[in-house]
């Protein structure tokens, strides 16, 4: 065999060093490409110029999170539908995540929407109505006020915010549990329900179908468990690498129906701590509980009212950190 020239070598060595340098280059690339969308994204949601809220909105000051102490974030979703131009939505669902950046865990507090419950400045009403007449930072002070939490965050969404969160993840994996149907003559047909049971993807339209359901014997309290249980679903899927590639798209797909009041630092801890979520322990909790709820009937509405304030404040905390009962030992048995 003949000899590999100098010359040659040289001219090997380059081609090798200018593949690695074009590599190189397009890693580079493709980094700032996603920081970029990132940035434009965070910078879009947590200051929207076309804000649902600007006409409602309460200036009150929230409390600061520095990263180390539990974080409480209130997930808003409204619906709009039906409603004009610069109407205020109201709150179709209202979800807790509260999470411990040192143990890693993470529990939902899902409040039932019919909940009476006092609205700072407003007097009682339905929970639900303190985002129309105060925007996020009124639900979270309310919402604050009757769990005893301090929340920090809010995300607020709508329907069809949701419907692209779905879309973009290529759709979720889950359990029907039961047959649902539902249609509703005086709403727009394409949010009839229509759902078969079994195990199915469920796309951003059929996802919204199973978290809207609520048309059986327990109404609010199952629709609340599905939403928390599907929440934990879409937060397994959003931690997969093929979902982490697809991270620009998802960004530029939801930005244009999400507000919240988290700036850029705040996105980055809280998505660094949310990877770190094993998001098979999650708590699911209602709020409030069964055992702590009377349905009641003020002013001709159907509400559910709160029987122990005080106790219900206590419930959240022992969700928080519940009572490990310690082992134990059986006392040796004497013998004659």
């Amino acid at each position: 065999m003949d000899p590999i020239s100098p010359r040659k070598k040289t001219k090997n060595s380059k081609k090798l060093i200018y593949s690695l340098l074009a590599l190189l280059l397009i890693v580079v690339i493709i980094v700032i490409y996603y920081i970029n969308a990132i940035l434009n994204a965070a910078n879009a949601v947590s200051d929207p110029d076309d804000s649902r809220f600007k006409e409602v909105e309460a200036n009150e000051p929230l409390p600061i999170w520095e990263g180390t102490d539990r974080v409480n974030i209130l997930l808003l979703g409204g619906d709009a539908r039906g409603l004009k131009e610069n109407e205020v939505p109201r709150s179709d669902s209202m979800i807790i995540a509260s999470i411990d950046p040192v143990t890693k865990k993470a529990t939902i507090f899902s409040v039932l929407r019919d909940t009476y419950a006092k609205i700072p400045d407003h007097g009682s009403n339905r929970i639900n109505t303190a985002l129309v007449l105060g925007g996020p930072s009124l639900a979270m002070s309310t919402i604050s006020e009757l769990t005893g939490l301090s929340i920090q965050y809010y995300v607020y969404t709508d329907f069809q915010g949701f419907i692209s969160l779905i879309d973009t993840l290529g759709g979720i994996e889950f359990e029907v549990e039961k047959r649902m149907y539902y249609v509703d003559t005086a709403d727009d047909p394409r949010y009839n329900i229509d759902l078969q049971p079994g195990l199915q993807l469920l796309d951003g339209s059929t996802a919204l179908q199973y978290v809207r359901f609520r048309k059986d014997a327990l109404s609010d309290f199952t629709r609340t468990e599905r939403q928390r249980n599907f929440l934990s679903a879409i937060a397994d899927k959003v931690k997969r690498t093929s979902s982490l590639i697809k991270l620009p798209i998802l960004l530029n797909s939801v930005v244009p129906h999400v507000e919240t009041n988290m700036d850029i630092d705040d996105m980055v801890k809280l998505g660094s701590l949310g990877f770190e979520i094993d998001t098979t322990q999650i708590t699911s909790v209602q709020i409030p509980p069964l055992e702590l709820l009377r349905e009641d009937n003020i002013g001709g509405a159907d509400v559910i009212s709160i029987t122990d304030e005080q106790k219900l404040i206590e419930y959240v905390q022992e969700q928080l950190n519940p009572v490990v009962a310690e082992p134990t030992t059986a006392e040796p048995v004497v013998t004659e």
